[in-house]
């Protein structure tokens, strides 16, 4: 849901006002309510799990942050705030905004970010995939568990589907992964789970 605001907000006048509220980010000067619930945050729980299992087993030096803003571009007032993002420890040094506040500017900081397909779903599968693809994310994963994506993105019939986007040149090569199909990263070799776990028992 997007607010309707008197005026846009810049990317500091977020900070300020929104910035250690999880529920909102900013798109072009807009407020958006990302609405999250219970079965929301378990998924980005068991998504956040699988991947932190992956990581230390691979002793990397990545971690997943509490919580993130990633400002796109500068100029712009737009601030992402994923479920799940995978930082590289090495060279969070070179942030300008990291050590005061979290903020990631820089797109090799980024290893991964996963984001939960909800109402909104045409800006995970358009608008972020541009997005996260000029910032230079090497992996972007799409969680649409409930299948609520529209057909030319998800196929015919619509169904829980996870997608894995890898950066080849400067546009994601796309993989879908479907109930019982093991999901793979190219990015973190020893993770192996199904699209069937995330779903709620």
């Amino acid at each position: 849901m997007t607010f309707s605001l008197t005026k846009l907000l810049t990317f500091d006048e977020f900070i300020a006002q929104y910035g250690d509220d999880f529920r909102y980010e900013l798109a072009d000067g807009d407020v958006i309510d990302m609405e999250p619930n219970g079965l929301h945050e378990a998924v980005g729980g068991k998504i956040a799990a699988q991947i932190s299992g992956a990581v230390a087993s691979a002793d990397l030096p990545r971690f997943i942050p509490r919580t993130c803003l990633i400002r796109p571009f500068d100029g712009v007032a737009t601030a992402r705030r994923p479920d799940v993002v995978v930082l590289d420890e090495t060279v969070l040094v070179d942030e300008p905004r990291w050590e005061h506040e979290p903020v990631i500017t820089l797109g090799r900081s980024i290893k991964l970010v996963v984001e939960e397909v909800s109402t909104n779903w045409e800006t995970d599968y358009a608008r972020k995939v541009e997005e996260y693809a000029l910032l230079g994310i090497s992996e972007y994963w799409i969680a649409d568990f409930r299948g609520l994506g529209g057909m030319a993105f998800m196929g015919k019939p619509k169904r829980p589907t996870l997608t894995v986007c890898q950066l080849v040149g400067d546009e994601y090569q796309q993989q879908q992964y479907r109930l019982g199909e093991t999901i793979l990263s190219p990015l973190l070799s020893s993770l192996r789970f199904q699209l069937d776990y995330l779903l709620p028992r």
